[in-house]
């Protein structure tokens, strides 16, 4: 059967996921009359909630004798590891713009790897029926982008085509039939070669890891694309790491394909086909699996490397275990460790006294889904402000810069470009105005966008929209001024009492109602100034003989500020922790004890 591999690939929200589910619809994958989900390769729940796809996955479809094998990408950067390596097991993508927004930076950093790679793409314009959508205008902007990122001429002359993902049509034109996805397919099984592999079918077997899964009934699962020859089920082959070092040999238990949405036993892998083999106890990504008489391994796409670090703790507050089961810092570690061997773009490494852990990634929004998978799983963690890493380049300082891109109407520009380049040390790059919208282009410090994100959703009312991909390292660009309120500050342990908490509003907005469980050093407010402030949430109101109690008015609270994960991480300071539960997501200072945080602070 004739083979094709594609990856398709697209900023975050342009609808990779979407137009997936209808080349399965339209192939035939499904019966006539099952049951689907929308977006069915966002299989995991928080891909579900959030609407975004976190991790690759495979399909496959067949279409007139021709099995496609599809690889939906994610469109955030912070998974940009994902990307890189899945990159290396296809021929060709299929890039996915929308007809509105044009290319963005997602777009430019999955493009880059693609051409990189010497990829051949197929531009698909998305949403053409959008009423502010401008095909043309956004296919422009695409080959712009690429002249920009060196494709080669045979890349720049790219077949483009004219889509709507949501409606199910795909057509070479904008005045097509718009009927239904053919064109596409035609498209892919023309455009993308078949693997250059199925002509090795005769060599010795050799696959490079690509994705690392688990079963409870097989254990250990390896993805990739067969690169030579043949492996059938229950022959002995070896695990080759990067450097050609022999980690294990092992017997392969069971080869299964993707086909449709569930994979399938297969008796035999081919050259070229991507497929899962399990039976291997420590072969792992990037790892080379090959048949015994191979001894090179075949070479891996270097990762970018992390840019943020955070601190995972034990929980050391006195409500601990009270929600989690899994509390013990050794049980803490082996979930890590087991994260960091299947996604290649996180580090960690034990701290002194093996009570933390640090553990290195791309951005917020990583740690904060590994952190909430973790919180599901039933763990309790404290959890410190990600800092930014630091690289010694000729002797000086780099730090990583950010490339941010941000839409917002016309009125708030001003209040961006004054924060970005005033406080945060941006420069600008470019400023294009286009009906009522303002697109605002520059280099930012990773560290000044830690905790930007809500006070830019607060300066632009809800409606901006800005995203961020990693540009560069360079040399330290001095202080950046962090948060400037202080915290209000539990001194007592116990429930907390309405009357209180009344009273204590004109000293500042409150992150906690009434009857919630509180401990001394937690924080429960922003403070209306400068300073930390010590407060007692738990003072009654006091009665006497005089004045029964139901005479005075009932107090009414101001509805308290609640934080997401990701919100509460960003908003702490280097003295201060969030402690997460699998029911609870506290703030509170890291010394919890008065006494102690003055000693700290002197130190400091």
């Amino acid at each position: 059967m004739d083979l094709r591999n594609i990856a398709i690939i697209a900023h975050v929200d342009h609808g990779k996921t979407t137009l997936v589910d209808e080349l399965l619809k339209q192939s035939g994958t499904y019966r006539e009359n099952q049951a689907t989900s929308e977006r069915a390769m966002d299989s995991n729940d928080l891909e579900r909630e959030r609407g975004i796809t976190i991790l690759a996955k495979a399909t496959s479809v067949e279409w007139e004798g021709t099995r496609i094998n599809i690889v939906d990408t994610p469109g955030h950067a912070d998974f940009g590891g994902e990307v890189e390596r899945i990159l290396s097991m296809v021929d060709g993508v299929v890039l996915l713009v929308d007809a509105a927004e044009g290319p963005m930076p997602q777009t430019k950093f999955v493009t880059s790897k693609a051409l990189a790679l010497g990829l051949k793409p197929i531009v698909v314009v998305n949403k053409v029926d959008k009423p502010d959508g401008e095909p043309d205008r956004a296919l422009d902007e695409v080959f712009d982008l690429f002249a920009s990122l060196d494709a080669t001429d045979e890349q720049l002359d790219f077949p483009n085509m004219y889509a709507s993902g949501r409606s199910g049509w795909c057509d070479d034109t904008l005045e097509g039939e718009r009927k239904d996805l053919t064109a596409l397919f035609k498209k892919i099984v023309e455009h993308v070669e078949p693997p250059k592999q199925q002509e090795a079918k005769d060599e010795p077997f050799t696959m490079l890891a690509t994705t690392l899964g688990s079963d409870p009934f097989l254990g250990r699962i390896l993805t990739g694309r067969v690169e030579t020859g043949t492996l059938k089920s229950g022959e002995t082959i070896n695990a080759l790491s990067r450097e050609g070092d022999r980690i294990e040999q092992f017997r392969v238990t069971k080869i299964q394909a993707f086909r449709g949405l569930n994979q399938q036993e297969i008796p035999e892998a081919v050259a070229g086909d991507i497929v899962s083999i399990a039976g291997m106890s420590k072969a792992t990504v990037a790892d080379t699996l090959a048949a015994t008489s191979v001894t090179e391994a075949i070479p891996s796409q270097p990762i970018d490397p992390p840019t943020i670090t955070v601190t995972f703790g034990i929980n050391t507050s006195p409500l601990a275990g009270r929600d989690g089961k899994k509390v013990q810092s050794r049980v803490i570690r082996d979930r890590l460790m087991k994260e960091a061997e299947s996604n290649v773009a996180i580090k960690i490494t034990d701290t002194p006294g093996g009570e933390a852990f640090e553990v290195a990634g791309r951005g917020e929004l990583q740690m904060g889904v590994l952190i909430e998978n973790m919180r599901r799983e039933g763990f309790e963690l404290s959890i410190s402000r990600p800092q930014v890493l630091y690289q010694d380049i000729d002797g000086q300082r780099h730090e990583p810069i950010e490339e941010v891109t941000i839409d917002v109407d016309d009125e708030y520009s001003g209040v961006v470009i004054e924060k970005l380049t005033g406080t945060r040390k941006g420069d600008l790059l470019s400023m294009s105005q286009n009906a009522g919208k303002t697109r605002i282009i520059a280099n930012v410090p990773s560290r000044g966008l830690i905790g930007y994100h809500g006070e830019f959703l607060t300066d632009t009312r809800g409606t901006g929209v800005l995203n961020r991909v990693f540009a560069e390292w360079a040399p330290h660009k001095g202080p950046i001024p962090g948060r400037r309120a202080g915290v209000l500050i539990s001194m007592e342990n116990g429930t907390s009492v309405p009357y209180a908490l009344f009273n204590l509003e004109d000293r500042g907005k409150m992150f906690i109602g009434a009857q919630v469980e509180l401990y001394q050093g937690m924080i429960i407010g922003e403070h209306s100034r400068e300073n930390d402030l010590e407060v007692n949430p738990l003072k009654g109101k006091k009665l006497t003989n005089v004045r029964a109690s139901g005479t005075d008015e009932a107090v009414r609270l101001t509805t308290p500020i609640t934080f997401s994960l990701e919100e509460a991480i960003a908003y702490i300071d280097n003295d201060e922790l969030v402690e997460v539960t699998p029911n609870h997501i506290r703030l509170r200072k890291r010394h919890l004890d008065p006494h102690e945080r003055k000693r700290a602070a002197r130190t400091a």
